[in-house]
């Protein structure tokens, strides 16, 4: 699910920790490239600003730091994420149902096409 501020995933990995900075690494050098090239400079200045001192080896500052994964043993507790999940859109008044949301998976397990290439294997 991708919100406007922040983004919501169910992955599977044995090694998640990595995973996920291998993830946060790629996708904030492929958006602050197309913001580069997009000339995006209020953006850029603003990932700019949010540049932790500590990381001297770049610029930018896309992601926040840290993650908070959670381990999924159960089918129930896979509906209860993919429930709260889903409904963050719609308690956030930006669509009355969680399919209308573009970027969420509810679209896919409503049966319509969704922008999320999903694996239901867990």
């Amino acid at each position: 699910m991708i919100l406007e501020n922040h983004l919501h995933l169910v992955a599977r990995s044995p090694h998640i920790g990595d995973t996920i900075r291998r993830f946060k690494s790629y996708t904030a050098r492929r958006i602050i490239d197309h913001l580069q090239i997009r000339n995006a400079r209020q953006l850029l200045d603003l990932l700019a600003l949010f540049k932790r001192v500590h990381k001297a080896r770049s610029e930018h500052q896309f992601w926040e730091e840290g993650s908070h994964p959670q381990r999924i043993e159960t089918e129930e507790v896979m509906r209860q994420k993919l429930d709260y999940v889903h409904q963050n859109p719609v308690k956030r008044g930006f669509v009355d149902l969680p399919e209308h949301w573009r970027w969420s998976s509810a679209r896919n397990y409503a049966g319509l096409d969704g922008l999320i290439e999903l694996d239901r294997r867990w």
